[in-house]
Parts: structure tokens; sequence; C-alpha cells
């Protein structure tokens, strides 16, 4: 899986194995695409993805356990990590 971010015109970081899915994706659970949405996408570090997704705060305002984070991380499946807190 690859990692990639969008930061407008809403903040996502999406697992994924590659631009088209992570357009689906973020049309489906951030905002509706347009043709533009593709040059903002931009592919980043694993390492990056991964502390990102560790610093980032629940619902509650609270983070996660590192053993949930590390779960949801190495599942193998295409789906956002994270999305724009305004969305939620």
């Amino acid at each position: 899986m690859k990692y990639f971010e969008i930061h407008d015109p809403y903040y996502a970081l999406i697992k994924a194995s590659d631009k088209q899915e992570v357009l689906k994706m973020y049309v489906e659970f951030v905002a509706d695409g347009d043709d533009k949405l593709e040059d903002g996408i931009e592919e980043v570090d694993r390492d990056y993805a991964l502390l990102k997704f560790s610093r980032a705060k629940g619902e509650d305002g609270k983070l996660s356990d590192i053993s949930d984070v590390l779960k949801e991380f190495k599942e193998d499946e295409t789906f956002p990590l994270l999305i724009d807190g305004t969305l939620v």
C-alpha cells in the first residue's frame, strides 16, 4: 500500500494502491471530486503517514491506543486514515 495526502479543498490522508483509488475514497468519504483533485494528490512516505495517523485525536479528543493505531495502519485495505476535522 501507498499513502497519499490531499490538502485542498479538505485535508485527507488516505491509504491506497494508486491515485485512482485515492480519488474514489476522497469523493466517497471527504468531498465531491472534480478534475483538478488528482493534481492535488501527493504521495507521502510510510513513516510520515504512520506518525501523522498515530498523533491524530479521535472524536472524543483522545489519542488512540498504539496497538489500535498499528492494527489499523497495517490492514491491507484502501481507506481514509485521516480526514478534515470540520467534516466529522
